[in-house]
């Protein structure tokens, strides 16, 4: 499906908010930080809750985040985005796969990016 992204710099540096729209979904929120020597995230899902991840993987080529719990979340059966690859290909592409958890069911969605020309 179509998808667009912006990533911004924040706070001096230590954190990075994306903001991904895919095609005919309301925009998400993904604040990635540094805490210690890791890249926790918290993703903020129209859905109404903060999944929480932390990387399970050192490969600075593809970053592999598993749920940690979430703000707002009755119960871990609850439907929410629940594990996020980040894979970098190349300098201009970037491939991510976010796990969709429904009915304990794990639905992949694949997004592959490619950086806009100015």
């Amino acid at each position: 499906m179509p998808v667009k992204t912006r990533f911004k710099v924040l706070a001096s540096g230590t954190a990075v908010m994306e903001m991904l729209s895919p095609s005919g979904m309301e925009e998400m929120v993904t604040l990635y930080s540094i805490d210690g020597d890791g890249i926790p995230l918290v993703h903020y899902c129209p859905t109404n809750n903060q999944p929480r991840m932390v990387p399970d993987s050192d490969d600075i080529k593809e970053l592999s985040f598993d749920d940690q719990g979430a703000g707002n979340l009755k119960s871990s059966s609850t439907d929410h985005q629940h594990r996020l690859v980040l894979r970098f290909n190349e300098a201009d592409h970037l491939t991510e796969t976010w796990t969709w958890r429904q009915d304990d069911q794990d639905i992949p969605m694949l997004f592959q990016l490619t950086r806009k020309k100015n």
